[in-house]
């Protein structure tokens, strides 16, 4: 009686429709991902400190020194991940280097790997819970790039165009299912 099902062709229609169903679906949800990691530890600009030893008054520049020295990396804002769809912890920072550029540094991310994860500055600000994990798609956001790695350290650049004091949060954005994994308010440091 089985061969006799196989050889309907109601029968194989039906199986056929289910192995395409099976495959669209592992394509849209990625499970596996679930149990995968992806690690990056780019380098984490270091930000100086003030010095402990004060300049006196009286030094002036020398030949070998310049009065105008390139001022040091500034952190404009920065926040700690709280979770919305998935655990995410860690903290994110937005940088003014020296030249005029800005960056988006990830410190110590850590979350689940996701089928389409990118990162977003936004204007909206973030809210704990279920009431938060798809508000960011509300106002304005800018996408910075694909996430490069659910876990680790991470630099984004963002582009010249943006100016970073008109957003106050950064998302881990699932783009295929329009959801936040976490997000970190952009506080003023």
């Amino acid at each position: 009686m089985g061969k006799w099902i196989f050889r309907s062709p109601v029968a194989r229609a039906g199986l056929a429709s289910a192995v395409v169903v099976v495959i669209l679906a592992l394509y849209w949800f990625q499970p596996w991902k679930l149990f995968t990691d992806t690690y990056v530890d780019e380098a984490v600009p270091r930000v100086a400190t003030a010095s402990a030893t004060p300049t006196p008054a009286s030094a002036t520049p020398g030949p070998a020194t310049s009065a105008a020295a390139p001022a040091a990396i500034e952190i404009l804002t920065a926040g700690e991940f709280v979770t919305h769809e998935h655990r995410t912890t860690g903290s994110a920072e937005i940088h003014r280097l020296a030249g005029g550029r800005h960056q988006l540094v990830l410190r110590d991310l850590n979350t689940s790997n996701g089928p389409d994860l990118r990162v977003w500055l936004t204007d909206q600000p973030v809210t704990r819970g279920t009431a938060g994990w798809r508000v960011f798609d509300d106002g304005e956001w800018v996408e910075l790039a694909k996430l490069k790695g659910n876990k680790g350290n991470q630099v984004y650049e963002l582009p010249a165009s943006v100016d970073p004091s008109d957003f106050r949060s950064v998302s881990i954005w699932c783009k295929r299912f329009a959801v936040s994994f976490g997000a970190a308010d952009l506080k003023s440091a």
